[in-house]
């Protein structure tokens, strides 16, 4: 999917009116969809997140823009969160198959719309910067709004676009195009805002000023401070405190939770607050986090309880809700604090029930068919492999392959959303297919245009059920692992494992099959046609070996 995630900060966390209006002004593009909208009374900002085709996010985040620089008045703004402007920070985020390039150039389309037609001075941060000293939001927005009359005076920080002069009302705006950024808070046992901005200090990639034997800060020959490094990368964080939770918390800005994650932040704020006698309680995501953050939180937890980290994606996910205390401060909802879930293509098939699927199955509807059930069996597989090598795994007499058993469950649970994926897939694919054949034909520009949606959709059929081969061929040396080495108290279980994957690999490939003859291109149809023929061949050959394997050791 060509998609864009946009989340524009306001200055505005107390007039509900305000932000309705302004949420109303992104949404009035056709196309938008908002995530997330969570208004903060203290900090007095809203942070919206919001996805749209790319080719509407300018629109979408222009209108929002120009609608806060309306009704928001920053000469009589006030809040604990540092901030210049009405529309203080405005960052595209690339999901799908959407580039970090294509994000830059929104960013510079946005800005020069709003530097234009709004007459708000703009910076440019992060991967759409102009200068190296730009790309950190906490560089540009030092001095914040107050600040703003003399920094606009200096040629250094002329504004990317907009005018050099200050907008009384709105500010200055930053927008950029970033990576994606958890927004993370950790909860204090205590009311002293000072011991939070201590620890975060502490925990910033900046760290804080360092300072002579006299107390003074020091500064380099340039005349810029000079920062004794905290210990977190790719992490920003303040302290402040909250009068509606009545606590302190370490507000911390993730910009790569690839770098650190938020468990991480989560322990080294523990760990600095131990040193300090102070406790932290629990933390609260503000907008939407990646799934695989939460993932990475509960595998991280489980490895520390000695736990197999083989675990279905809903226990990670509540495992990391728990372990990071994310319900203290009110409800978590996954659902709709997860991105992916919250952006996902419906699954009608493969989140009914088994009476559900077997039941529609045997219906005259076209879907779900073989393609679907062969993927089904994969998942099966796939899980009967993780149930396995969890039941071996932490057992007397299994020392030995314990840890091994453990990463193994992880990789067949990943496998087994994988095929979980294509039960959907494929009935989508043949829907596709359906559509295509259905379009007019009467002119030479319909039947070329049909011609190439069929063509599309034949492809797309193809390519599902392929896929479903090469997933039973990653799970293939999970199951013979599993049946060499597995609990043998669940023998027969690796036993059915290796059955079941056979059969979804030889499914798979008689859907691969039927859809070849459609494909034009007769030297790709050969090239799928090899191929599949060779990874069915490999699939059977090592399903077979397993299975014979169980029967082997079963046998009286």
């Amino acid at each position: 999917m060509k998609i864009v995630e946009c989340v524009p900060n306001f200055s505005e966390g107390r007039d509900r009116a305000v932000i309705d209006a302004i949420v109303g002004a992104i949404t009035s593009v056709e196309g938008v969809q908002v995530l997330d909208v969570d208004p903060g009374r203290d900090t007095n900002r809203t942070v919206v997140t919001f996805v749209t085709p790319v080719e509407r996010a300018v629109e979408a985040a222009f209108r929002g823009i120009a609608k806060a620089a309306e009704l928001i008045d920053m000469a009589k703004h006030r809040g604990e969160h540092p901030r210049m402007g009405a529309t203080d920070v405005c960052p595209f985020v690339p999901l799908g198959s959407t580039t970090m390039e294509e994000c830059v150039t929104l960013a510079r389309s946005l800005g020069e719309r709003v530097g234009k037609d709004l007459g708000i001075p703009v910076y440019l941060y992060e991967y759409a910067a102009t200068h190296d000293d730009r790309r950190n939001l906490a560089s540009i927005r030092e001095g914040e709004y107050e600040g703003l009359p003399e920094k606009l005076t200096h040629a250094h920080w002329q504004p990317d676009f907009g005018p050099a002069k200050l907008n009384a009302r709105s500010g200055a705006t930053v927008i950029g195009a970033r990576k994606f950024l958890i927004a993370y808070n950790v909860n204090l046992n205590t009311r002293d805002k000072k011991r939070a901005s201590d620890i975060a200090f502490a925990i910033r990639e900046q760290g804080r000023k360092r300072r002579d034997e006299h107390g003074r800060f020091i500064r380099d020959m340039n005349g810029d401070f000079v920062y004794d490094p905290g210990t977190l990368k790719a992490c920003k964080a303040v302290g402040w405190y909250i009068d509606e939770y009545q606590r302190a918390q370490v507000s911390i800005n993730l910009t790569d939770f690839d770098v650190t994650p938020p468990h991480v932040a989560f322990e080294e704020v523990a760990r600095q607050a131990a040193e300090r006698g102070l406790r932290a309680t629990g933390s609260e995501l503000v907008g939407l986090v990646p799934l695989e953050a939460m993932r990475r939180a509960g595998v991280y937890y489980l490895e520390k309880q000695g736990a197999s980290v083989g675990a279905p994606e809903p226990v990670l996910v509540e495992t990391a809700i728990q372990s990071l205390g994310l319900r203290e401060l009110g409800g978590f909802d996954p659902m709709q604090k997860i991105i992916e879930y919250r952006v996902a293509n419906e699954s009608p098939l493969a989140s009914s029930s088994v009476r559900e699927f077997v039941d529609l199955t045997s219906t005259d509807a076209p879907v779900p068919g073989g393609g679907s059930v062969a993927a089904l069996c994969g998942s099966l597989a796939a899980s009967l492999t993780a149930m396995v090598a969890n039941l071996t795994f932490g057992k007397k007499g299994y020392e030995s392959v314990s840890s091994e058993m453990s990463t193994l469950a992880a990789q067949a649970q990943s496998l087994k959303d994988e095929f979980l994926r294509a039960v959907d897939d494929d009935a989508r694919a043949f829907d596709a297919v359906m559509a295509a054949n259905r379009l007019p034909k009467t002119t030479h520009d319909e039947i070329a245009r049909r011609e190439e949606a069929v063509q599309a959709a034949t492809q797309r059929a193809i390519d599902v059920p392929l896929s479903v081969m090469h997933l039973c061929e990653k799970a293939l040396p999970l199951v013979e692992r599993v049946a060499e080495k597995g609990n043998k108290n669940s023998i027969s279980d690796a036993g059915v494992a290796a059955l079941v994957l056979g059969a979804a690999a030889r499914g798979a490939w008689l859907n691969v099959l039927i859809n070849l003859p459609g494909l034009s291109d007769r030297g790709e149809a050969s090239r799928i046609q090899n191929d599949g023929l060779a990874t069915v061949a490999r699939v059977a050959e090592g399903a077979t070996r397993a299975a014979d394997r169980v029967t082997k050791s079963l046998a009286p």
